[in-house]
C-alpha cells in the first residue's frame, strides 16, 4: 500500500498533525509511522547556503580582488548539527512506498524555503506533493488544511521569492560586508581601539541602524524654544475653566511675529501685555481682580469612537513593548507559543483584519471564550448584542489587505493549556482577546462642548469631552492595570504603563487639551447662550518647551520599519501603506536582536528604549559615505515590495535577480575605488563628542 508523509517545521507540530489522522503511529527514530501514514520533522532548517569558501578556498580570504562574489549557480549543504535528522526526512521522502507528501511546514515565505531547500537537497522526484496552509493549530483547521490542500505548483512563485530573498541577503552580507571591512575596518578599529572589527551590513538591518541614528542626531541638533501660553479662568457653576488665547483671524495678534503658532507668544513680556491688553489693566495678578467675559459661542457635537483594527504581529510588538516592556522577539515568542498551544491563529501576519470565510463562523471563536473566565461576560454579551452577523460588511473584513493570514485572533480553544502559561503571556493572550471582542461591540460615544469667549476682539477657547456610551471600552479593561474598585498608587502604576517613560506630561504641550469632564456639567454649560457674560477671575501664563522627536523604543521602530520608516500614528493610515514596510512581520524583531547583539544598537531593558553605540554610528557613516542607497527605508522597502510582487507572480524572478546582481556588483565596484578615510574621520570625531571615553 502506498504510504503519504507529513512533514512538518519542527516535532511538536509534526506530533499535532499525528493526532487528527484517525490512525495509531508508531514512535521511530525522527519520524511515526502508521499503516498508511509516515508524520516526519525538520528542526527549523536543516539546509543553508554554502560560504564561499566552497565554491573555491581562495575565498576564504577577503581580498578586494575576489569581489563582487556573484556565482552563477548557487551552492547548497546540509547544517552539519542537524545532519542525522536530514538523511531520516531525506530517506522517508524518497521511499518507494511512499507516494504522497504533505507539506506541513510554516505557512509563510520562511517555511516554504525550508521544505523546498530540504526537497531540492534529498532529490524528490516522482511524488506528488500538496501544500498545507492553515491559520491555526485547532484540529478543524489542521484537518481542513489536509482536506483543502493544493498542489505545491501553486506556491512556486512563493517559493521563488524565498530563494531571491536568501540570496540577497547573502550576496549583500558577503560582498558589502567585505569590501567594507576591507576598506575601512584597520580604521575604525584603531579609532575604538579594539582587538578587531569586521562591519557588518545587510539589507534591512542597515536601514534600521540608520533610521536610530537619524533619530538621534535630530534629538541632539533640536533647539528647545520656550513659549508662552494665555489663559483665562472662566468660573462656570461653581468650577474654574481654563480658556486658551489664540491668535485666530481678527485678532490683533493675527500672523504676528511675536507668535510661537497662535496659542503662544515667543517671549513672556508679549504675554504679559496681551492680558493687560484684553483686561484692561496692568494689576491682572492681584487677588481679588475679576473681570467679564463674552460667550461668543457655544457648539455640542457627538463624537464616535469605533474599536481598533485587530492585532498583526507588528501593532501586538509594539503594545506589549509599551504594557509589559518586553521586546518584540519575545513577544513574538510568547505568540508563537500561544499558537502552538492552540489558544490563538498563526502569529507572523501583517494583516489587521479578517477573511470574509473566516468571518462567516467567527460566532464559533466567541462562543469558545464563554470558557475564558476573564472575558466569559464580555463573549456573552457580544454574542447578545449580534454584531458579530453584520462583521463582513465593516472595516475588520477585507480580503484584500490579506495575503497569507488574517488577523491575530483567539480560536475559543486550548483553554487546557492557560495553566501552563507564565504570567507574561497570559497577560498577552489577554490583550489578544480583548482587541478581538471589542470589534463586536458599538462604538464608544462621547459629548464634545467647544466654548469660545471674547474679551477686546481676543478670543478664548476651551473644549470639553464627557463619555456618553461606553460601548467597547468596557472591553478593553485590563484585569491586569487599574481596578475600578481600588484606586490604589499601584494601579495607576499599572494603568500608566502604556505611556513612553521618556515623554513629559501635558505641563510642556504644545497645544491645548480637551478637558473631561462628566455628563451632568455638560448638562450644565448647555444652558448658556450665546451673548452670556461669563466671570473671569484671573489669567495664567503657562511656559512650555518645544520638544525634540522622540526616541524610538522596540514597539515603536518595528511600527516603523512596517510603515518604510514613517512612524504614522493613525492606524488606518498604517493598514493602507501595507505591503511598503523594511522586512517582514517574521523578520523584524530578529534584525532588532541582531543590532543589539553586534553591539551596533543600545537596548534599555527597563523602558525599552532604543539608542546607537558609538560603532554603531561609526558603521552609519562608513555606510553613509559608500553605499548610501543602504540607508533609505524607501528603496529598501522596494526591495520587500519587489520580492512581494515575485510571490504573487507580477514580475518574474529572473528580473528580479539581474536588478540584484547590478546593485551588488555596481556598489562593491564602488567601494573600491573610493578613497575617502581621511573624509570620515570628522564624522568619527561628531559621534565620538556624545560618548563616554
Amino acid at each position: 500500500m502506498a504510504k503519504t508523509v507529513l512533514i512538518a517545521e519542527k516535532p511538536s507540530v509534526a506530533k499535532e498533525f499525528a493526532k487528527v489522522l484517525g490512525e495509531k503511529l508508531n514512535n521511530h527514530d525522527g519520524y511515526l509511522e502508521g499503516e498508511r501514514f509516515i508524520v516526519t520533522w525538520c528542526v527549523g532548517h536543516l539546509v543553508s547556503m554554502s560560504y564561499p569558501e566552497v565554491y573555491d578556498e581562495k575565498y576564504k580570504k577577503w581580498s578586494f580582488d575576489t569581489i563582487p562574489f556573484l556565482p552563477e549557480e548557487y551552492r547548497y549543504e546540509v547544517i552539519g548539527d542537524v545532519k542525522k535528522q536530514f538523511e531520516i526526512v531525506k530517506g522517508l521522502l524518497t521511499r518507494d512506498d511512499v507516494s504522497t507528501i504533505y507539506v506541513c511546514t510554516d505557512s509563510g515565505r520562511e517555511g516554504e524555503y525550508i521544505y523546498r531547500l530540504v526537497r531540492q537537497e534529498a532529490g524528490v522526484s516522482g511524488k506528488t506533493e500538496r501544500r498545507v496552509w492553515i491559520d491555526s493549530q485547532t484540529e478543524e483547521e489542521m484537518k481542513r488544511g489536509l482536506k483543502e490542500a493544493k498542489d505545491i505548483s501553486e506556491y512556486d512563485h512563493l517559493s521563488d521569492a524565498a530563494y531571491l530573498r536568501a540570496k540577497e541577503d547573502y550576496l549583500m552580507g558577503i560582498n558589502f560586508s567585505r569590501a567594507l571591512t576591507l576598506k575601512y575596518g584597520f580604521q575604525v578599529k584603531n579609532y575604538l581601539k579594539a582587538d578587531r572589527c569586521v562591519i557588518s551590513v545587510g539589507r534591512v538591518m542597515t536601514c534600521v541602524l540608520g533610521m536610530v541614528v537619524k533619530r538621534e542626531r535630530e534629538i541632539r541638533d533640536f533647539e528647545k524654544t520656550p513659549f508662552y501660553r494665555v489663559l483665562a479662568k472662566n468660573e462656570l457653576f461653581g468650577q474654574i475653566v481654563e480658556g486658551e488665547f489664540k491668535a485666530v483671524e481678527g485678532s490683533k495678534y493675527y500672523l504676528s511675529p511675536l507668535l510661537y503658532k497662535e496659542n503662544g507668544f515667543k517671549k513672556e513680556e508679549d504675554a504679559r501685555e496681551c492680558i493687560a491688553y484684553v483686561s484692561k489693566t496692568s494689576e491682572w495678578e492681584k487677588e481679588d481682580f475679576k473681570t467679564e467675559a463674552e460667550l461668543i459661542s457655544i457648539e455640542k457635537k457627538p463624537e464616535k469612537k469605533n474599536p481598533p483594527l485587530l492585532y498583526n504581529l507588528a501593532e501586538i510588538q509594539n503594545d506589549c513593548s509599551k504594557l509589559f516592556k518586553i521586546n518584540p522577539d519575545q513577544t513574538l515568542s510568547i505568540i508563537q507559543e500561544l499558537y502552538e498551544k492552540k489558544l490563538v491563529t498563526y502569529p507572523r501576519t501583517d494583516a489587521r483584519v479578517l477573511s470574509t470565510a473566516v468571518a462567516k463562523e467567527i460566532d464559533k471563536n466567541i462562543r469558545g471564550l464563554m470558557n475564558y473566565s476573564l472575558c466569559a461576560d464580555l463573549a456573552k454579551e457580544a454574542l447578545e448584542l449580534g454584531l458579530y452577523k453584520k462583521i463582513s460588511s465593516t472595516k475588520y473584513v477585507n480580503d484584500k489587505q490579506i495575503t497569507d493570514h488574517y488577523a491575530i485572533i483567539p480560536t475559543g480553544q486550548g483553554f487546557g493549556a492557560l495553566s501552563s502559561l507564565n504570567p507574561t503571556a497570559t497577560k498577552v493572550y489577554e490583550i489578544i482577546v480583548r482587541r478581538f471582542l471589542s470589534i463586536f461591540f458599538p462604538a464608544a460615544v462621547f459629548d464634545k462642548m467647544s466654548i469660545v469667549t471674547g474679551m477686546e476682539g481676543e478670543k478664548f477657547f476651551t473644549s470639553f469631552k464627557a463619555l456618553k456610551t461606553e460601548g467597547y471600552l468596557k472591553v478593553t479593561k485590563y484585569s491586569f492595570a487599574k481596578d475600578n474598585a481600588k484606586d490604589t498608587k499601584d494601579a495607576e502604576k499599572a494603568d500608566s504603563k502604556a505611556k513612553d517613560e521618556d515623554e513629559k506630561e501635558d505641563s510642556d504641550k504644545e497645544e491645548s487639551q480637551e478637558l473631561k469632564v462628566d455628563e451632568e456639567f455638560l448638562k450644565s454649560l448647555s444652558r448658556l447662550k450665546k451673548g452670556d457674560r461669563i466671570p473671569v477671575t484671573g489669567f495664567t501664563i503657562k511656559e512650555g518647551m518645544t520638544s525634540p522627536p522622540k526616541r524610538y523604543n522596540s514597539g515603536s521602530l518595528i511600527l516603523a520599519m512596517e510603515s518604510a520608516g514613517q512612524l504614522i500614528e493613525d492606524e488606518d493610515l498604517r493598514a493602507q501603506i501595507k505591503g511598503s514596510g523594511i522586512g517582514t512581520s517574521a523578520t523584524r524583531a530578529g534584525i532588532l536582536t541582531k543590532l543589539v547583539n553586534n553591539k551596533y544598537l543600545n537596548l534599555n531593558k527597563k523602558t525599552q528604549i532604543i539608542t546607537p553605540t558609538l560603532l554603531g554610528e561609526m558603521v552609519h557613516d562608513v555606510v553613509l559615505n559608500s553605499i548610501k542607497s543602504l540607508l533609505n527605508p524607501s528603496l529598501t522597502a522596494s526591495w520587500e515590495k519587489g520580492l512581494t510582487m515575485v510571490a504573487d507572480g507580477s514580475i518574474g524572478k529572473d528580473e528580479y535577480m539581474g536588478k540584484l546582481s547590478d546593485f551588488v556588483k555596481n556598489n562593491t565596484n564602488s567601494v573600491k575605488s573610493l578613497r575617502n578615510q581621511d573624509e570620515l574621520l570628522k564624522y568619527f570625531n561628531y559621534a565620538s563628542k556624545y560618548y563616554k571615553k
